[in-house]
């Protein structure tokens, strides 16, 4: 079974994606249109991909019955990681609700767009964690380097929390930034027992990306989390702003090539499985 555990849906017209309108949001431009399964379906059937974990991208709730209205209606959707408000009142029913669908595997708070990098750290969230531990619900972690260390707080202070760090915390390849966030990401690996996500990463190496500049990146992952806690997902259709779906792909599989076969089947596909509890 192989599984991208990491692909959006969005129609426009339902006007809640905030993060792509505005100034500064020119690049955006080409994704800022419907996204459907008649898409994302040819892009599955070239690779050999089997099925798919659906991501929110808008902070509703309204975004996360939308998705499951998709999943519904997709057979290749084995689930979908949703969005609460997280601070509020009413999270535990919202996840009650929310979970009554069995496609519901998580939520995703949008950390990177919030202002305040202590947020996640804040006493108002201690009950929706404890909501998602109880209901065997998956924590996504959208975070960037500035997070990592209140993130392995976080972790710390609720073990028991099963949790998915996206895009291999948006490392700034560009820039070739590397060995903060590889300190940072090693401790979150040996201290925690959080899955990360190898996606994401050729939008943070932007339009020069390579195979070989992603290398040091993939390779510190690897070694940090293991091939029983690395997830694979294309971030498709973000990734099409610089990649095509079948780039990745490639790329992917050339980077992991001296992974035995058993390793392979974990990365692509067993341990998406494991950490949202997929059927």
């Amino acid at each position: 079974m192989i599984i991208d555990s990491h692909v959006h849906l969005w129609q426009i017209a339902r006007g809640d994606y905030d993060w792509m309108t505005g100034p500064g949001t020119e690049a955006l431009t080409p994704i800022r249109r419907d996204f459907a399964a008649a898409d994302l379906r040819p892009l599955l059937q070239a690779a050999g991909v089997d099925r798919v974990v659906l991501v929110q991208a808008a902070a509703t709730v309204a975004e996360s019955r939308f998705l499951l209205q998709q999943a519904a209606a997709m057979p290749e959707v084995a689930g979908v990681v949703g969005w609460v408000a997280m601070d509020g009142g009413a999270v535990e029913d919202s996840l009650e609700r929310l979970a009554a669908d069995p496609a519901f595997k998580g939520v995703r708070p949008m950390i990177h767009d919030i202002a305040d990098p202590d947020w996640m750290l804040g006493d108002a969230l201690a009950p929706a964690f404890q909501a998602l531990v109880r209901k065997d619900l998956t924590f996504d972690c959208l975070v960037r380097p500035v997070h990592l260390p209140n993130l392995l707080t976080l972790l710390q202070r609720h073990p028991d929390l099963r949790a998915v760090i996206c895009h291999g915390a948006k490392p700034d390849i560009e820039a070739g930034q590397f060995t903060e966030w590889a300190t940072q990401m090693a401790a979150l690996a040996r201290d925690t027992a959080a899955f990360c996500k190898l996606s994401g990463l050729i939008t943070e190496a932007g339009p020069g990306w390579t195979p070989a500049g992603l290398r040091p990146y993939v390779e510190h992952l690897l070694e940090v989390f293991g091939p029983q806690r690395l997830i694979w997902g294309s971030d498709w259709p973000v990734l099409t702003l610089t990649a095509s779906y079948d780039d990745w792909w490639t790329a992917a599989h050339g980077l992991l090539a001296n992974l035995s076969e058993g390793d392979k089947a974990a990365v692509f596909g067993g341990n998406a499985m494991r950490a949202y509890r997929l059927q």
